[in-house]
């Protein structure tokens, strides 16, 4: 079973990427990871040309964990180019090569007919992968994520990461899919769902999340 993940320099995905078997693993990217450097095959190109790429590798399931800020992006567009456009791309290329199956981190509130930027951003792109006609798709939707980040900082992140434990415990249960989740337990509920031959569309918030990974 091959396995095609793009965003493998990221949080979840640098989890992901060591977790999983290294001679089943194909990763697209930007740039490459280096510490995957000899143990996974890494195909780095620009994300344009993701689609042939993912292509090429006739994966079997493939898993997208792409994902920035406007911010860090620099601008509105860079920010869609990457976190809808690319990731779409990458999913029409990953089905044109047979993949059946197709896992993507998105984010609670995701919703192409949001009033909010980032969440409409990030609905369109699910409502891309949806059209794409795989068997089945599992859309993983945290809250805020908590983990060791490399890259550009996010100071507003970090802020809301170092006082999540207040409002996690003053979020309801009602809402706890507001509440933050820990990056690793993300890795685990997408290794979970992994092969499932289950049909249809899949959405795993928190909660979901949590029982997944054994919480």
């Amino acid at each position: 079973m091959t396995i095609l993940i793009a965003g493998s320099t990221g949080l979840i995905g640098g989890l992901l990427a060591t977790r999983l078997d290294a001679s089943t693993l194909v990763a697209i990217g930007r740039r490459a990871n280096p510490a995957l450097d000899g143990v996974v095959r890494q195909v780095v190109a620009p994300p344009e040309d993701w689609s042939k790429h993912a292509e090429a590798a006739q994966a079997d399931l493939a898993i997208s964990t792409l994902g920035t800020t406007i911010r860090v992006a620099g601008s509105q567009a860079a920010f869609a180019a990457i976190d809808r456009d690319a990731v779409i791309a990458f999913a029409r290329g990953a089905r044109a090569g047979g993949a059946r199956q197709f896992l993507m981190v998105s984010s609670v509130g995701a919703n192409p007919n949001a009033s909010n930027f980032y969440l409409k951003t990030k609905g369109e792109a699910e409502e891309g992968v949806r059209a794409l006609g795989f068997d089945r798709v599992d859309i993983f939707r945290p809250g805020l994520l908590r983990g060791a980040r490399c890259g550009a900082p996010r100071p507003v992140e970090s802020l809301m990461i170092a006082i999540s434990p207040i409002t996690d415990m003053l979020t309801p249960r009602a809402f706890d899919r507001y509440r933050s989740v820990s990056a690793s337990d993300v890795a685990a509920a997408m290794i979970a769902v992994l092969g499932r031959e289950e049909p249809g569309v899949h959405v795993h918030e928190n909660r979901a999340i949590g029982a997944l990974a054994g919480k």
